[in-house]
């Protein structure tokens, strides 16, 4: 017969071998791991930063190009400037891809950043730069080395409300570190919709939408019940769980049983709520994980990502963003105009960008490589000023000419806008201070 620890130890090995994460799915522990993974610290503890604002991220992971979108190039040679024309946006002098009139008619609420670049045109390693703020991971080895922004407002800020995770990652899909690393997993985001390239958020266990609803006849009571069967549990598992990954955990009882019961963040999931006509503006598919995002931050969701496409069109590039750049318009035009006419956008923060841009020439497969030496990315609301471009490349988008922009500054922006100063600090896994992000500061165009 195993003795107690022996029993512990084998019941935490099997946790650690299975996806034991469902909060809907309530086992003979108790509510599941995912309970207490991506719930907050509700242990009493004052946080020391304090925000109104949201996050919304629609990282476009692969790399989107900047000649097709935001930073075209009429004049430049055939072979550079694409099979688009500009055309005017609501703001005079203002123009945009042509294959983008929703993003025409909220360029006034908009900055564009034309002049970001870096030096990294590895897949992992320029999306851990740019989501984290620190050089680490890259394509020979994926592991994170720190955790993402929204891993770090959620350890920070908590959600806006309680009784809702504080971040949601949706389509978590290729080349991105949504992830809390060694923050653990309670900073980790609760994902939801297609994972075309399976989880990269930190490798770390993480719940999912699907686990907001209680199942199997379970009654309130019952689950209260489970509860104190969890905590048991647990007594076991911190006598042996000698690392990070599940520190905390014992804070966030409460926080969990909130998420659960309260039916917040399952109302926020439940899209049959929303206004028929609001739902038809956003369209299905990406439009319509948009207005998710919309709700999720109405709940009190504190950093949203969705992950749009797959924007690493190394051929035919053309019949690919007649495709999905059509889409990711509508869906990001439409929530911008939706957060202004509610009044949300001053308080979100909505981020377009992904991990590096493409190159100028289009190569002999009519498509664009990796090039991280220039980049358009969007920024609207949070506090910051529309209607400009910031910054400017060269005759062919190749490099900038003014303002660059670099990864730290992007980093610094978003912080920014959430109340965090980039000189703030973390403990690292060996207690040592860390800041938030190195160096960057946001630009003088948008302060």
């Amino acid at each position: 017969m195993l003795s107690i620890q022996g029993a512990a130890q084998s019941a935490c090995d099997r946790l650690n071998r299975r996806r034991f994460i469902q909060i809907g799915t309530l086992g003979a522990a108790g509510l599941s791991l995912a309970d207490l993974l991506k719930a907050e610290d509700a242990s009493g503890k004052k946080r020391q930063h304090h925000s109104k604002r949201s996050v919304i991220l629609i990282w476009q992971h692969g790399g989107p190009s900047q000649l097709d979108t935001f930073d075209m190039k009429p004049d430049a040679p055939a072979e550079y400037r694409g099979p688009y024309m500009p055309v005017a946006s609501n703001v005079p002098g203002m123009n945009i891809s042509e294959k983008m009139p929703y993003h025409g008619k909220v360029m006034d609420k908009c900055s564009i950043i034309r002049s970001f670049s870096h030096g990294n045109g590895d897949h992992w390693a320029a999306a851990h730069w740019l989501l984290t703020g620190y050089v680490g991971a890259n394509g020979s080895d994926r592991v994170p080395r720190n955790p993402s922004m929204g891993a770090i407002s959620s350890y920070l800020l908590g959600p806006r409300q309680r009784g809702v995770p504080a971040t949601v990652n949706m389509n978590d899909g290729g080349f991105g570190f949504h992830g809390a690393s060694y923050l653990g997993v309670a900073y980790n985001p609760f994902r939801t919709g297609e994972y075309s390239y399976g989880n990269e958020a930190g490798r770390l266990p993480t719940g999912s939408d699907k686990s907001f609803s209680l199942v199997d006849g379970l009654t309130n009571d019952r689950v209260m019940n489970r509860v104190s069967l969890l905590n048991q549990f647990d007594r076991m598992r911190r006598q042996l769980d000698q690392s990070r990954t599940f520190e905390n955990l014992d804070h966030m009882n409460q926080q969990a049983q909130d998420i659960i019961l309260s039916g917040r963040a399952r109302d926020a999931f439940d899209l049959e709520n929303e206004d028929p006509k609001i739902r038809e503006q956003y369209g299905p598919g990406w439009g319509e994980q948009a207005l998710l995002a919309r709700r999720l931050v109405e709940a009190g969701v504190r950093f949203v990502t969705l992950n749009t496409g797959y924007w690493d069109d190394h051929g035919g590039i053309e019949k690919a963003l007649n495709d999905k750049l059509v889409r990711h318009d509508r869906a990001v035009g439409v929530l911008i105009q939706d957060l202004a006419d509610r009044g949300m956008l001053e308080d979100t923060l909505v981020v377009t960008a992904g991990e590096f841009g493409r190159t100028p020439r289009i190569n002999k497969d009519a498509g664009r490589d990796h090039w991280p030496q220039a980049q358009s990315i969007l920024i609207a609301g949070g506090g910051y000023p529309g209607g400009q471009m910031i910054g400017t490349t060269d005759a062919k988008a190749e490099r900038p000419t003014s303002r660059p922009v670099a990864p730290a500054d992007f980093n610094a922006i978003i912080y920014k806008s959430l109340g965090l100063n980039p000189n703030d600090t973390i403990q690292d896994n060996s207690g040592r201070p860390v800041h938030l992000v190195q160096g960057g500061t946001v630009p003088r165009e948008l302060v």
